[in-house]
């Protein structure tokens, strides 16, 4: 019996999107591609355990080493969302603060 996953059911799994650069990269482990995406090896691991989101700046190196889309990128992980939305609180000044110009 052969089991076909469907990539539009599953969930939000950051070990696929890392084992999946693992293979596309022809790495043997999690301190390779700590290397290969220049960031430091308990980086990897603590998004791998979830206590760690994949971070835009990290997607965007992933996107350089890899040659995958941002889109393919996402899908390997799981992200759905057709957009991604940015709280209006972080395009807000503060208050008190005056910009000359």
């Amino acid at each position: 019996m052969e089991h076909t996953v469907s990539t539009s059911t599953q969930p939000y799994d950051p070990d696929q999107l890392l084992a999946s650069l693992i293979g596309k990269l022809n790495l043997k482990n999690d301190a390779a591609l700590s290397r290969a995406l220049e960031v430091s090896p308990p980086v990897i691991s603590k998004i791998r355990h979830r206590r760690l989101p994949v971070t835009a700046s990290l997607l965007i190196r992933m996107h350089e080493v890899s040659a995958l889309s941002i889109a393919e990128l996402r899908q390997l992980m799981g992200d759905r969302r057709g957009k991604f939305r940015i709280s209006d609180k972080h395009f807000k000044p503060k208050e008190g603060s005056t910009s000359s110009v």
